[in-house]
């Protein structure tokens, strides 16, 4: 079966590397796999690249899809003739699931990796694109795939059709997440801190949803009260030239504690140093960040967006959005457990990940959902 990936931008993002994850355990006996990015090739194309699936690009401009790139994505597609169109995200499932119907298949799957839509954390034109995919959804798409519960629910509520939406979650390589003690010595001598120094992270690029200067605010509550702990910043523009970012620091005071690492090709390793993983953000559908603590036996203090409080369940701690003073407590009820119980709950969270989110069962709920539209009318 051929089936063809639309994506938006192949830049490293929650999506895009859920969708490197899938084609690495996508079973090419039976599926063969080609990706369209409409933007450009960025971080994830070579790994892409790498496994012998074909990439191509449009090198569209950001913004609403323009005429001269639909259409190279209709011709595109006549060439490939794919049986299946799966898109992801909103201006991939606009435009590739509008090509798709001209080349005339109808063997079309959405998917839907963001659950916060409030026009204060989301560019005018992409809630543009939100609500034209809202009334096409009962025409384009034989499927809509949502990675998280909450993302459904949002997306239902705006006009999305109800019936079409199912969930698949993100799912977690428990091989390459793991606990690792080498890990938390080197990444603290990398760090030049004490080998017994409490680390909390914030895994996440810079961006409005993901609210870095709340957690500089936790974090600055935490310090307060455990003068030892550091914490652990890494993401795209997470690093010393974010004027903004600095800022917030310098103002609580937290030069000698925070270290921003930027973007990082070791996030495995850097995960497994971990005491606690914070997620201070306004808006997630399903984080990958926390399926890929949790695999690393790390503990998560979490807000209570998107899926997030279904993730962690009982092995991690979950406050209201915007609630950085809850965030701040929660961290420092993980950091003040006996490390054996700490250990302990550590140990339920990778549990919990390989019961349920495991990458090669979420592999197989995604080749079921493609041969049940492969055989729709």
């Amino acid at each position: 079966m051929k089936i063809v990936f639309i994506i938006t931008n192949l830049a490293t993002g929650g999506a895009e590397t859920m969708l490197l994850k899938l084609l690495q355990h996508l079973d090419r006996t039976r599926f063969q796999p080609t990706v369209i990015s409409l933007i450009g090739l960025g971080e994830i194309s070579p790994r892409i690249q790498a496994l012998g699936i074909p990439v191509h690009t449009l090198g569209m401009s950001r913004g609403l899809p323009g005429p001269l790139a639909f259409l190279r994505l209709v011709r595109l597609l006549r060439q490939l003739q794919p049986d299946v169109v799966h898109t992801w995200m909103y201006h991939a499932d606009l435009m590739g699931g509008l090509a798709a119907r001209l080349t005339d298949c109808r063997k079309v799957i959405w998917g839907i990796h963001q659950s916060n839509l409030s026009r204060e954390l989301n560019k005018r034109s992409t809630l543009q694109v939100v609500k034209l995919c809202a009334r096409l959804s009962a025409w384009v798409p034989a499927q809509i795939i949502s990675c998280s519960t909450r993302a459904k629910e949002v997306h239902a509520t705006v006009g999305y059709r109800a019936d079409k939406l199912h969930v698949i979650p993100n799912g977690f390589e428990l091989d390459r997440f793991t606990p690792d003690a080498a890990a938390r010595a080197s990444v603290r001598a990398e760090l030049g801190v004490a080998a017994d120094t409490p680390l909390v992270g914030l895994i996440a690029r810079y961006d409005s949803q993901k609210n870095h200067p709340g957690f500089v605010e936790a974090a600055a509550l935490v310090a307060a009260q455990l003068p030892h702990v550091h914490f652990v910043l890494t993401g795209k523009d997470v690093d010393a030239a974010n004027q903004v970012l600095q800022a917030a620091i310098v103002q609580h005071g937290l030069q000698e504690r925070m270290h921003l690492l930027g973007r990082r090709d070791d996030v495995p390793r850097l995960m497994a140093a971990l005491d606690v993983l914070a997620s201070s953000s306004h808006g997630e559908a399903f984080p990958n960040v926390l399926g890929e603590a949790m695999a690393c036996g790390v503990p998560c203090a979490v807000t209570d967006v998107g899926d997030s409080a279904d993730i962690v369940g009982s092995t991690g701690r979950v406050v209201p959005a915007g609630d950085m003073q809850g965030l701040a407590r929660e961290l420092l009820a993980l950091l003040l457990l006996p490390p054996a119980q700490r250990a302990t709950l550590g140990q339920q969270a990778r549990q919990r990940v390989q019961d349920q989110y495991e990458i090669g069962h979420v592999a197989r709920l995604y080749e079921a959902a493609y041969e049940q539209v492969a055989r729709s009318a």
